[in-house]
């Protein structure tokens, strides 16, 4: 298989330099068949390869089946082959063992390639070890997980319901009901957060033992141990027997000893019992056993595996809405072996899990990778470590953050103490020991470690030789911002007089600077990859020194020997412009008014996109340069011609895309990135040498210590200062400028997503560049109503930002019994002052009593003071003031789950109040759409007896020991899960055969693409895990691969794995999610199967209404395309309604008169003839020809097709009238009355042919105008103009009236 990868490596290389001189070289008209060519051959080589790298194997077992057959990688590691034996249901017993092949032991971590002799058909050998104890706790913990005896756990790290996917349910229900009932939908109905968010409960899992718990006879005593004997174990079976079992070397067997009476040998026949398996024991003992553990497997077979697999390089997803505690998904159960779980992992010492983190990621940094095969495993290694050390940190940051770790300097400030934890080093992300008083203090602090952690993974993207980082999580909560660090060696050290505890950079704020020639080659390369220049700083005598990156980012030499980077929080300029803005440039002591922190610096992602920019600018001169060469020399005409068309290309593409431009040319000049192979093909080809670019002569890169206080000592250096100076400004102008105004005209035009909530909002401008404290810029660039939605969305995102910082400070030193009665009050005062307009904080007297130094300012704060808080955080931190009835305008439902997941809270779901004058179902409708029929979200014309029946009814109203109402309680605030921020790089080499198989598809070279998009795919598994953020995008972007390749069934598959791991491990309602939801409905419906995909799309509405609300702009094209998957079901009247809530939805959000609009009219008008109804199709598709006519003029392609639409309804609608008023005569003539025809049945479905407006032989056009002719339809016979209601179980249509 490492063959097989670096083949395809070189394939890609090959493909992607082949592309390369087609592009820059348009002379080299050889090119397109030796890439055609080279790909065939690599793709020969590839696929035979494949071939060579799985191949079957048979194991053979010691007991029944005795053996199995499975299929494994030559790549594959034989720690991984053990792994997939034991997944296998024939070997679950097993899992103290050893592999053989020919007699020989095989070990355990090296390859299966490695094995002398193996190849297809061999057979390897399963031989059982003798335990150990270590091996012993392990088994245990492992049948008691594969037996369903573990019961719930409940984890402080991973809250209630983590990882929870929903997807099984969605499917389950598309498979009732009819295609009329699939087509159901209740889109005015409110949203129902309980379905659209919350698992259904199941039947409870089969039963297959009773307990499984340590004897307490366990450990053993010593004379014992000596004998072999590991662990005492405890057994009830089902049916009720109780059995002492003693864990040996040799197994597990039942012995003597009882409750009173110690004696652990072998118990005599019959009951006598001993295997080498735990398991294998249970069949022995319980006779029942058998039975119920293959009904467990079956039951467990019902949901889809990736659904219940273990997550373990990534943290789940917790939702922030969950069951009741009485519900029984969260039911807790009684299982003595849970207290025991901590000595079954980590042993008696606890040693098992304690670890030299810095020395192990270190280690992992310098592992080989000059292969394909090194830099897979190196990946794989590092993903891991970095997940669990963000397990072991984000759980010793919670620890820290209760008080239940002592301080290594318990006298100092609080804010100040320092601890470490299971070896990682923890602090507080605030200005302890003053080291940010000029910047800030606690604000700039807390921003400081954030931007820290994002600069150590930036650095871990970059993997530098030589130059290494402490592993760095941030953890957000309660209030509290924890920083876990892996001990640096030597940070702590005691240096001698006159010696820096710093090698490189600021040593003391910034008197002092040092500058150690060690780390100037490996800083270099750092500011290389950072666009930062080498730039002088001088210390506080006014020595320069010239240092090559920012002064505030340090290097320390470990006692291990190592280069270590710290503090990298300014990796990047200041945004000098901001300010300015809100003059925040000096550093005078800081004002309530000011804005809060002087660390508002700009992106790494500006900084790349202005490069890619001035790349863009200097190629082009460049060209501009060499056409004007060519142009002058006539003797070079033919070069001239052949070369202007590939020029204008490299222009076209390095203005449309800069980032790969600059790989492209570096690559095609002939400086350190050319390829030899390419260059051999160019010899003799002097004129395309010639014309090729040097890349070297591009200079970009800016100085991260402008305008941070640096004082130049001569008018050089003062000029040089300047013209950096100038270099930023211009960067943020840019910004300003170019970027912002960019990212909300392609919002505008639909040429990226429009964001559902403020994660996806903030994930969107940070990817462009853009800084969040810019979201009020955001709303300035936004015009006219399409944009209306992204103000709103602006809005609620400085609102939900501005209630974290105040919960924040209310939070951050009270006592944790305290913090539910604190958040629950503070939501009453954001959410539920409709209900209650003066809510309490109900403070238990007992806890006051306990904690009689706590702060319970939290109790004094009112709907008015929170307000009043939040409004003040806003306009110091955006600049931006919000009307006065902001708060009447708000989305309730949504603005609690946006604090809900900003400060990490699992709220309790129930019938959330927002409003007094509402009853309980009205309460559910104020919650989806944010308002009621008022201006201020409440309900009118309730009676006073519903209004008193929902108070009695409330679950608050019980809860409360008052008799005023609120809308949260105590008792609703269930968990709060931390934040976690890790700095853990994305996989280079996963990316990059992705890039290479999109690369290769567009080049038509679809075999080597899609070999290596399935190399990406194996690689992004092998190396995050299954379960991880980063392998949902990779399935998903796949899955749109496959099907744009008429792969269907493939990306049916990796879209459905997509939205599972989505669930899991970003959230059963985050932005992604439901995104996936909707690509898999267009890949099930191009599947032909309507009836599924309409499901997901109905439970991807159903998220919508949680996550935004109604009305959503996105949401037009979904319910376009349910539409027209009803249509290909036959199922036209249905059709009809949703095109019809496609419409009103466009004309409340885009205006009635614009082309979106006009585009569904005339959708909805071909849908309405398929509905027979000709009148109302007629009225629509004149709209729809007016909207055109009027934007974009009478000889418009769009134009002159609704024109000839219009012409052949108005023609049909003649016909149908004309034969109604005939037989309406006849009636009358024969003395009978009937209804007038509204609508064309029976005879009147032949002759509407929407489908084809000119195929086939019509009735002649009608001579007289439009106008008469509608005149004559709705007028001139006097028939009423009421429209016959159809029985439908459909939702109510919304139909404007047809003129």
């Amino acid at each position: 298989m490492a063959d097989k990868q670096e083949s395809t490596s070189a394939a890609v290389a090959e493909a992607s330099a082949t592309s390369q001189e087609v592009k820059t070289n348009g002379q080299a008209t050889e090119a397109p068949d030796s890439t055609e060519s080279k790909a065939e051959t690599a793709d020969e080589e590839g696929e035979q390869e494949g071939i060579d790298a799985l191949f079957p194997v048979t194991i053979l077992l010691p007991h029944e089946p005795n053996k199995l057959h499975i299929m494994v990688s030559s790549q594959e590691q034989v720690h991984e082959l053990r792994q997939s034996i034991i997944e296998m249901p024939a070997a679950f017993q097993y899992s103290c063992f050893h592999l053989e092949h020919a007699g020989e032991r095989i070990n355990d971590f090296i390859q299966v390639s490695d094995i002398k002799g193996v190849g297809p058909e061999s057979e390897i050998r399963l031989v059982e070890d003798p335990y150990t104890e270590k091996e012993a706790r392990i088994h245990v913990i492992r049948t008691r997980d594969l037996i369903g005896a573990a019961g719930d756990r409940t984890d402080t790290l991973h809250g209630v319901l983590h990882g929870i996917s929903l997807f099984d349910n969605v499917t389950a229900a598309s498979k009732d009901g009819d295609n009329v009932q699939a087509s159901v939908y209740e889109f005015d109905a409110p949203a129902n957060p309980s379905a659209a968010l919350l698992p259904k409960e199941e039947e409870p899992a089969p039963k297959t033992v009773k307990s499984i718990a340590l004897s307490p006879w366990n450990p053993p005593p010593y004379h014992l141990r000596q004998k072999g004997h590991l662990l005492y174990l405890l057994v009830t079976t089902n049916e009720g027997e109780q059995y002492q079992i003693t864990s040996h070397v040799g197994g597990f067997y039942v012995n003597k000893s009882s409750n009173q009476k110690f004696d652990p040998l072998p118990r005599a026949a019959p009951k006598g019992h001993s295997a080498h398996s735990l398991l294998k024991l249970m069949k022995q003992i319980s006779p029942s056993f058998t039975e119920s553990f293959d009904k467990l497997l079956q039951w467990s077979s019902q949901r889809d595996p990736m659904a219940t697999f273990q997550m373990t390089n990534a943290i789940p997803a917790a939702p922030w809405l969950v069951p009741s505690s009485s519900s029984a998904l969260t039911q807790h159960s009684s299982d003595i072996t849970r207290t025991q779980e901590g000595y079954l992992i980590s042993g008696v010492d606890n040693t098992d899990t304690l670890r030299d983190w810095n020395e192990e990621f270190q280690s992992a940094r310098e592992l080989p990778k000059e292969t394909v095969q090194d830099r897979v495993f190196r990946e794989r290694f590092m993903s891991k470590l970095f997940a669990d050390y963000a397990d072991a940190a984000a759980r010793g940051a919670i620890l820290v953050a209760r008080g239940e770790v002592t301080p290594l300097n318990p006298t100092e400030e609080r804010d100040a103490q320092i601890y470490v934890y299971n070896n990682v080093f923890f602090s507080f992300g605030a200005d302890g020991v003053g080291t940010f008083t000029t910047e800030g203090g606690d604000d700039a602090a807390r921003i400081a470690t954030g931007k820290d952690v994002n600069g150590v993974r930036l650095v871990n993207q970059f993997d530098i030789d030589g130059l290494y980082s402490p592993a760095t999580v941030v953890v957000d909560y309660l209030g509290k911002r924890i920083v876990g660090q892996t001990v640096v060696p030597g940070i702590f050290k005691q240096r001698e007089p006159g010696e820096n505890s710093i090698d490189y950079g600021a040593v003391e704020g910034k008197d002092i600077v040092a500058a150690d020639e060690r780390f100037v080659d490996t800083f270099a390369k750092l500011s290389k990859a950072l666009k930062v220049k080498k730039h002088p700083v001088w210390d506080k005598d006014g020595k320069r020194f010239d240092l090559e990156a920012s002064v505030e980012t340090k290097g320390l030499m470990g006692t291990d020997g190592r280069k270590y980077v710290l503090d990298l929080y300014r990796i990047t300029p200041l945004d000098i412009s901001w300010m300015e803005e809100v003059g925040s440039t000096g550093y005078e002591e800081q004002k309530d008014s000011d804005y809060p922190h002087r660390m508002t610096v700009l992106r790494p992602e500006l900084v790349e996109s202005l490069r890619a920019q001035k790349w863009a600018e200097w190629v082009n001169a460049e060209l501009a340069k060499r056409q004007k060469q060519l142009s002058d020399t006539k003797a070079q005409s033919k070069d001239e011609a052949s070369e202007k068309k590939p020029a204008d290309a490299s222009e076209k593409e390095s203005e449309d895309k800069p980032e790969v431009a600059i790989t492209e040319q570096t690559e095609t000049t002939g400086t350190e990135g050319e390829n030899p192979s390419e260059s051999k093909e160019d010899e003799g080809a002097e004129a395309e040498v010639e014309n090729r670019i040097d890349a070297s002569a591009f200079q970009f890169a800016l100085n991260p210590d402008a305008f941070s206080g640096q004082v130049p000592q001569t008018d050089a250096e003062k000029e040089e200062l300047a013209a950096d100076e100038q270099d930023v400004r211009n960067a943020c102008t840019y910004l300003r400028d170019s970027v912002i105004p960019e990212f909300v005209n392609d919002i505008k035009n639909s040429d990226q997503p429009f964001p559902m909530d403020g994660q996806s909002l903030t994930r969107m401008m940070h990817k462009r560049g853009i800084n969040v404290r810019y979201l009020p810029k955001v709303m300035a660039t936004c015009d006219g109503p399409r944009l209306q939605p992204l103000r709103d969305l602006c809005i609620q995102e400085m609102v939900s930002r501005s209630f974290k910082h105040v919960a924040g400070k209310y939070l951050r030193y009270l006592p944790m019994p305290l913090t539910s009665t604190c958040i629950a009050h503070l939501l009453n005062c954001l959410l539920g002052f409709g209900l209650n307009p003066k809510p309490s904080a109900e403070v238990d007297e007992s806890m006051k009593a306990l904690y009689p130094e706590a702060d319970l300012a939290f109790t004094d704060t009112t709907p008015e003071s929170l307000r009043a808080e939040m409004e003040e955080q806003i306009a110091r931190r955006f600049r931006f003031t919000l009307e006065s009835d902001w708060h009447t305008r708000i989305k309730h439902l949504q603005l609690l789950r946006e604090v809900s997941l900003k400060l990490g809270l699992q709220v309790q779901y129930k019938d959330f109040q927002f409003n007094a004058e509402q009853s309980k179902p009205e309460a559910a409708k104020v919650a989806a759409n944010g308002t009621g029929n008022g201006v201020n979200g409440h309900a009118s014309g309730e009676s006073k007896k519903k209004k008193k029946k929902a108070r009695d009814g409330s679950p608050a109203s019980v809860a409360s020991s008052t008799n005023a109402l609120c809308t949260f309680t105590a008792d609703d605030i269930v968990n709060v899960v931390p934040i976690v921020k890790d700095s853990a790089p994305r996989s280079a080499i996963s990316e990059e055969a992705l890039e290479g198989g999109r690369h290769s598809i567009m080049q038509n070279n679809r075999k080597i693409g899609q070999e290596l998009l399935l190399e990406s795919l194996s690689l992004h598994e092998q190396i995050y895990g299954i379960l991880h953020p980063e392998v949902a995008r990779a399935y998903s972007n796949l899955a749109q691969i496959y099907y744009q390749l008429e792969e269907k069934e493939a990306a049916v598959d990796l879209a459905r794995k997509a939205i599972i791991v989505s669930e899991r491990a970003i959230g059963v309602d985050s932005a992604e999610t439901l995104s996936f939801y909707l690509n898999l409905s267009l890949f099930v419906h191009g599947s032909g199967d309507s009836k599924t995909a309409l499901s997901y799309i109905k439970h991807a509405l159903d998220l919508w209404k949680v996550i935004y609300g109604p009305d959503h702009p996105d949401s037009i094209t979904t319910l376009n395309n349910a539409a027209v998957m009803l249509q290909h079901m036959q199922a036209y009247h249905e059709s009809r309604l949703w095109f019809e809530q496609a419409l009103g939805v466009c004309e409340r959000v885009m205006g009635k008169n614009s082309l979106s609009a006009a585009s569904l009219l005339f959708q909805l008008a071909q849908a309405l003839a398929l509905d027979n109804e000709s009148k109302a199709a007629l009225g629509k598709m004149r709209e729809c020809y007016n909207i055109f006519k009027d934007t974009l003029g009478p000889d418009n392609n769009n134009t002159k097709e609704a024109e000839s639409w219009l012409e052949q309804l108005t023609q049909n609608a003649v016909n149908i009238a004309k034969r109604d008023k005939d037989a309406q005569q006849r009636r009358l003539r024969a003395g009978i009355r009937f209804p007038t025809r509204n609508m064309a049945l029976g005879a009147g479905t032949g002759t509407v042919e929407p489908a084809q407006p000119r195929g086939g032989k019509t009735p002649a056009i009608d001579s007289r105008s439009i106008d008469d002719l509608i005149k004559f339809i709705e007028g001139s016979d006097n028939q009423n103009k009421s429209t016959k209601k159809r029985a439908t179980r459909g939702p109510k249509t919304r139909i404007s009236g047809s003129n």
